[in-house]
């Protein structure tokens, strides 16, 4: 994979952004009895989890960059990750927290942002010793998820979204290493992380 290619698929599929995708599937791709919340105001949950799991990120590390805490949005080196990801964690928990305590919104909401928000907790543990793929963590998760989801509720719709996650996973994987943004292992060690910790949640779903 050419360099400008693994940029392209590397922003796409930026961590940041997987869980609008997986709520994006959830909410309105999936069968609608996957869930109980009106299909109406769906809008609505799709626009918190944007907000709070992107966007507020986002610039958070760019007033970090802004400010001299870190050099690049990228955090390409691994002592500059510690601060963005404490930061995204506290979002993403503050999330997963809203889900669990608003009873309107369905159990499954908070048990996906809770997966979502472990495989953050784990990579900003891990990132202080170790530069582990935090996109290969997402992908992981999210194709593990989505399993569990097929189990659960077998649709045939749900069967061409696994294979097309695998097919996106083996991208994104293969961007970092073009990139030159993370060694095979650390790369493999994402994946395996987050396959691990969306395998984990089938406990409570």
């Amino acid at each position: 994979m050419n360099r400008k290619l693994a940029q392209i698929v590397s922003v796409i599929f930026h961590p940041l952004l997987v869980p609008s995708y997986l709520f994006y599937l959830i909410l309105y791709v999936l069968p609608s009895s996957l869930v109980s919340f009106p299909l109406v105001s769906r809008w609505l949950v799709q626009l918190i989890v944007f907000f709070s799991t992107f966007l507020i990120p986002a610039l958070g590390t760019l007033a970090m960059v802004k400010t001299g805490y870190v050099q690049s949005i990228t955090t390409e080196k691994r002592s500059e990750r510690a601060l963005p990801l404490l930061f995204t964690l506290v979002c993403f928990a503050t999330t997963s927290y809203m889900f669990y305590q608003e009873k309107q919104f369905d159990r499954l909401f908070f048990l996906i942002m809770l997966v979502i928000t472990a495989g953050v907790l784990f990579t900003y543990l891990i990132s202080f010793f170790w530069k582990i793929s935090a996109h290969s963590v997402a992908i992981g998760g999210a194709l593990a998820l989505l399993v569990l989801l097929q189990i659960w509720l077998p649709t045939d719709i749900s069967i061409y979204l696994i294979a097309s996650t695998i097919f996106i996973g083996g991208a994104v994987l293969s961007a970092r290493l073009a990139l030159d943004a993370h060694t095979p292992a650390e790369v493999y060690a994402g994946l395996a992380l987050g396959l691990l910790l969306g395998a984990g949640s089938s406990i409570f779903i």
